[in-house]
C-alpha cells in the first residue's frame, strides 16, 4: 500500500503537483483540467451540534430548576435543539426567499418565532416601547437647546 499524504499542513507534507503539461499559451489551465495547486485550508466536516457542549446543557438545565442530570440527557437536548432549529431556519428562509433577498433580517427572525408562537418582544414596533431613561435623557437635551436659542 503506497503511503498517503498528510491531511494537515506542515514541513511532512508533499509538494503541490504542477500543472505544467497541461498549460498552453499564456499560462492558463485548459477547461475542464481541475484545480491547480494545493489547498491551504482543509474544511473538517463534523457535526456543529456537538458545540452545545455538556457543560452549556447543565447550565441551561440549573436555570431551569433542575438539580441532577442523566447521562443520556446530552444527546437527546442536542437532538430536540437541532429539530426546533431546522424548524425555524425553515420559517426563516421561507420568509427571506418570499422577499426575494439573500440576507436573513430581524424581521425575518421576529415574524418565524411570532408564527411558531414564540415571540421576541423589544424587536419589532408593535412591541417595542422606549424606555423611561431613553425619554428623559430627551427630554432633558430638549430642555437645553431651548435654553440655547434664546
Amino acid at each position: 500500500m503506497p503511503p498517503t499524504i498528510p491531511s494537515r499542513g506542515g514541513p511532512s507534507r508533499g509538494k503541490a503537483v504542477t500543472m505544467t503539461k497541461f498549460r498552453g499559451v499564456g499560462g492558463k489551465a485548459p477547461l475542464g483540467s481541475g484545480k491547480t495547486g494545493a489547498k491551504r485550508h482543509r474544511k473538517i466536516v463534523r457535526d456543529t451540534i456537538h458545540g452545545i457542549t455538556k457543560p452549556a446543557i447543565r447550565r441551561l438545565a440549573r436555570r431551569g430548576g433542575v438539580k441532577r442530570i442523566s447521562g443520556a440527557i446530552y444527546e437527546e437536548t442536542r437532538g430536540v435543539i437541532k429539530a426546533r432549529l431546522e424548524m425555524l431556519l425553515r420559517d426563516i428562509v421561507t420568509y427571506t426567499e418570499y422577499r426575494g433577498a439573500k440576507t436573513v433580517t430581524v424581521n425575518d427572525v421576529i415574524f418565524a418565532l411570532r408564527r411558531v408562537g414564540r415571540p421576541i418582544y423589544g424587536f419589532d414596533p408593535e412591541t417595542y416601547t422606549v424606555p423611561k431613561t431613553a425619554s428623559k435623557h430627551k427630554a432633558i437635551a430638549g430642555e437645553s437647546q431651548d435654553m440655547d436659542e434664546d
